[in-house]
């Protein structure tokens, strides 16, 4: 990869630095945190990235503001040539040079019901693995030590007592490349399970700092979509490569930071139906002892039936919050999530960060629990999931 020199080369300078000093504890650090993760990443990225046409099920629609690749141009090839990666490395920034591109597909209106079992164990368990404190998620047992976590229960964050309440886990993926919207999910109530873009820069930064604020993470994974006109980023797997270089391009993706707990796809209504590119993402996975979430971009996805054959812990989403970018039909969106985990125990939503969805947010995360649920992250509800492929 490229060094980068000038300012850009000073800033990951400095920020290896601070990660090599990182210590949380205090709250303060954490808002600290917060707020140098925005001012690294500058506020140059003010446009909402993600807008999608889909009032009448078509394909997302381009935002002209952001885009800066011709149209129907192919995904620029692979930016790591090394056949490896080791299972979290030291994180890097992102790739230099690298136009902006963020979209998501959703189907409107579309709430899905997995089938699911009640809850085992009783009130309070922790699903997600032991309950940890003390040191950040990175610090913990690492792996190949006897008796080791696998990585979807060592990095799970803190899942509350629920006291028979119906739980809800909210995630927010595209996370990392639009930094001030990005910052400003960090700082919300949680736990919340943030999914990281693999080709956003400044990735051990802002990781850490979601870590620190109790949040879970994923990586956000590009994959290919249904419409030759929607650019998904760099390393995108698409169906028709070869195995290897699937797992050259996954392998890059998994090695942008460390301490996350699985992996979800960007876009992929294309990927997520073959067969053959889903069985070397699970192999992966399984090797690496990561779960997947299903963003359900299309019904026709076999990301079920694949992780039930690898052993790949496994959740899907019920309800996407804002395939709609308007403050009234989050609202709804939400009542609709409550509605749902009231009748099945718990539920799924993705979201991003919208200004919409964060305004919608705000006030609903104060007054959830209120209201008689409880949220938790994405490892608290694995071992209440059965997945329907």
């Amino acid at each position: 990869m490229r060094q980068r020199g000038g300012a850009a080369g000073k800033r990951s300078k400095r920020t290896a630095r601070e990660k090599r000093g990182f210590r949380p504890n205090p709250r303060q650090l954490v808002y600290a945190l917060v707020t140098l993760a925005a001012l690294l990443g500058g506020y140059g990225v003010s446009t909402v990235l993600n807008e999608s046409d889909v009032s009448t099920g078509g394909a997302p629609a381009r935002t002209a503001a952001t885009e800066t690749a011709p149209k129907g141009s192919q995904p620029p090839p692979s930016l790591i040539t090394a056949p490896d990666a080791p299972l979290f490395p030291e994180p890097t920034g992102g790739p230099a040079g690298e136009p902006v591109r963020a979209y998501e597909e959703a189907l409107p209106g579309d709430v899905y019901v997995a089938p699911a079992r009640p809850p085992e164990g009783g009130a309070g368990q922790h699903f997600g693995g032991p309950a940890v404190s003390g040191p950040p998620p990175a610090a913990r047992q690492p792996p190949g030590e006897p008796g080791a976590l696998r990585p979807w229960r060592r990095f799970a964050a803190l899942a509350p007592e629920t006291g028979g309440r119906p739980m809800i886990a909210l995630v927010i993926d595209d996370m990392g490349v639009d930094r001030k919207r990005s910052a400003r999910v960090i700082g919300f109530k949680g736990p919340l399970t943030l999914s990281f873009l693999a080709y956003a820069d400044d990735l051990g930064a802002q990781t850490a700092a979601a870590a620190a604020a109790g949040h879970e993470l994923l990586v956000h994974l590009s994959m290919e979509p249904d419409s030759a006109t929607v650019d998904p980023g760099p390393n995108v797997l698409m169906s028709g490569l070869g195995a290897d270089e699937l797992r050259r391009r996954l392998r890059w993706g998994l090695s942008r930071f460390e301490a996350y707990v699985g992996v979800n796809n960007h876009m992929g209504s294309r990927f997520t139906a073959d067969a053959a590119g889903m069985t070397v993402v699970m192999e992966e996975l399984k090797r690496r002892g990561l779960l997947f979430l299903d963003s359900r971009t299309t019904d026709r996805t076999v990301a079920a039936a694949q992780a039930r054959r690898a052993g790949v812990p496994f959740v899907e989403r019920n309800i996407f919050l804002d395939h709609v970018n308007d403050v009234a039909t989050v609202q709804g969106r939400l009542a609709e999530l409550e509605r749902l985990a009231r009748r099945t125990g718990f539920a799924v939503a993705i979201g991003h960060p919208r200004d919409a969805t964060l305004t919608a947010l705000a006030a609903w995360l104060e007054e959830v629990e209120g209201r008689g649920f409880v949220l938790v992250p994405l490892t608290a509800v694995v071992d209440l999931a059965r997945p329907s492929g």
